[in-house]
């Protein structure tokens, strides 16, 4: 049995990073549909509420604004709700949210309606995001869980890619706005699949699965959440985080801009260096992941930090390049920006779950998540107003916070070798 194991199936999985998806298979196969539901409405959102209502852009603009405000809260909520019911049961309930929510946006008209529809899916979005990372703490530990972060993310960019490919297919193909309410009924059926893979996973049995036997109550909830507070590790972690955030959202608000507008170029150069990184994210996630596992993960998220400092350099010195230089420089920065963000995307995850002590890390990872929604939130508001100001400008304050970030990381490290318990779990590798 033991020869078996070290099977060339297992030896070929091991060179490409790749963690054991023998009892897993369903947790992967939801990440992969869950992002291909979201890939599918990501660009039509305003579109199909454009179209199938009668309320102005600056109404719905503002509508979405309400609901994701709504939905802000929600994180704080869920952490709890995992630590109580376990995180796989509250993923769950997140996809079975949204996809009554897509199944509102079929009836809304109203501003109230398109609120309260759009509230829905941003609830069962921000359910299902502050229960992903917990639910790899349930299938794999160490280097195994950086392997699983890993892979996921090349799913998530898979599925975000085909889905944005069949959204606009089915956009395209219908008459009227038949195509954009397929596109809602389609996305529906994604989440009830995602739903009905995570009811089928049946992870190892670990304590944080386990529902408590016991309801806390508001003092416990909120003592345990101040006790997140009080974590001067975890909160340098989630601090860190979200220069981390403001670089991942420059796939979708700065490139597009910057391309067309300060730098005059066509506009099928965005939507190129938008293929180019979900290629080279697919095709090198894993492998890289691999590479890196030899090193201590907070070096290489100092390291990866620099990286991204480089590519918003050179980003910013764009703007002044002659015009033949333009293209190789746009394709050059986004391969920079893409290795900083396969070699750090796993192990931000990775180091979130190994910080969160086991009883409460559903309200430790609600407060990690509250960095990306601290991050969605003001990056679109100041990252265009610093465009409109200077094109040069918002790739500065992106790389200096980047430069920044490195010595944090770095004295993390020190918080985190302080305590020699956390070392091998965090670090990946013997300590």
């Amino acid at each position: 049995m033991a020869a078996s194991s070290s099977s060339p199936l297992s030896s070929l999985r091991d060179k490409f990073g790749l963690p054991n998806m023998a009892r897993h298979r369903n947790l992967a196969s939801a990440a992969l549909i869950d992002s291909l539901g979201t890939g599918m409405l990501l660009a039509f959102v305003v579109v199909y509420f454009a179209e199938t209502t009668t309320l102005s852009l600056p109404a719905i603009g503002g509508a979405i604004t309400i609901a994701r405000l709504i939905a802000a809260p929600t994180a704080m909520v869920v952490g709890a709700m995992s630590d109580r019911f376990g995180a796989r049961r509250v993923a769950l309930v997140g996809n079975l949210i949204s996809a009554a929510g897509y199944v509102g946006f079929l009836a809304a008209d109203s501003l109230w309606e398109v609120v309260t529809v759009t509230m829905l899916t941003q609830v069962g979005a921000a359910t299902y995001w502050t229960c992903s990372t917990g639910l790899v703490a349930l299938a794999a530990e160490g280097t195994e869980r950086t392997r699983w972060f890993a892979t996921l993310h090349t799913l998530r960019n898979v599925g975000l890619g085909a889905g944005g490919a069949l959204g606009a297919l089915l956009v395209g193909s219908g008459d009227g706005n038949l195509g954009l309410r397929l596109l809602v009924v389609a996305n529906v059926i994604s989440y009830l699949v995602a739903a009905f893979l995570l009811a089928r996973w049946r992870p190892a049995e670990r304590k944080t699965e386990e529902p408590a036997s016991e309801a806390a109550g508001p003092t416990e909830a909120t003592s345990r959440y101040s006790t997140v507070l009080r974590d001067g590790r975890y909160m340098l972690l989630v601090t860190i985080n979200v220069v981390f955030v403001f670089a991942a959202l420059v796939l979708s608000l700065l490139i597009g801009l910057y391309v067309i507008e300060a730098l005059h170029e066509d506009p099928w150069i965005a939507g190129a260096l938008l293929l180019l990184n979900s290629a080279q994210v697919a095709l090198t996630q894993t492998v890289v992941s691999r590479w890196m596992e030899r090193f201590r993960a907070t070096r290489v998220i100092a390291v990866s930090c620099l990286v991204n400092a480089a590519a918003f350099g050179l980003f910013a010195m764009l703007g002044m390049a002659p015009s033949w230089l333009v293209l190789a420089g746009l394709v050059a920065a986004t391969v920079l920006y893409t290795i900083a963000e396969t070699t750090a995307t796993p192990l931000y995850e990775n180091l979130s779950v190994a910080l969160a002590p086991d009883d409460t890390r559903g309200r430790y990872l609600a407060v990690y998540q509250l960095s990306w929604t601290f991050g969605q939130t003001t990056a679109p508001v100041l990252l265009t107003f610093l465009l409109a100001r200077e094109s040069w400008l918002p790739w500065v304050f992106l790389a200096v916070l980047s430069v920044i970030a490195a010595p944090a990381v770095l004295l993390l490290e020190r918080l985190i070798n302080s305590r020699r318990s956390d070392q091998a779990a965090v670090a990946g590798v013997p300590a």
